[in-house]
């Protein structure tokens, strides 16, 4: 069994922010939604073809939508260099990193941030020894 992609929520009419965080502060490609999916608002983003990772979010429109204060997805990064570039690039942003609990998680290193929604997302990558 694969995981194909994580559905998160975003507020209506949102779609250029998450364009800029997914983008910009990710590095990830926008795909195109399924024409009778379209219309419904939201974005599609994935890891650039060749680049060898294997992630795909989805964002929906979700009325009155309130982020959970807990779920998250994990992005699991291929060194403690990476790890730092990716809170760098979501800094630049102007959105919060979080290292609070970088080494809260046994044999990994971690951030925490929020999406423009309030998505909590967070980052890891093996600890190096």
């Amino acid at each position: 069994m694969q995981l194909h992609h994580v559905q998160l929520s975003m507020h209506r009419g949102e779609e250029d922010a998450a364009r800029n965080f997914y983008q910009e502060g990710l590095g990830l490609e926008e795909v195109p939604k399924p024409p009778a999916l379209a219309p419904r608002g939201g974005c599609w983003f994935r890891s650039p073809a060749g680049s060898g990772d294997r992630v795909e979010i989805h964002l929906g429109v979700e009325d009155g939508f309130t982020a959970s204060a807990k779920a998250h997805p994990a992005f699991v990064l291929n060194s403690r260099a990476e790890l730092d570039a990716m809170a760098e690039r979501i800094q630049r942003l102007n959105m919060e990193v979080s290292w609070k609990e970088e080494f809260t998680f046994e044999g990994y290193s971690r951030f925490h941030a929020k999406d423009p929604f309030g998505n909590r997302l967070e980052f890891l990558a093996v600890a190096e020894r």
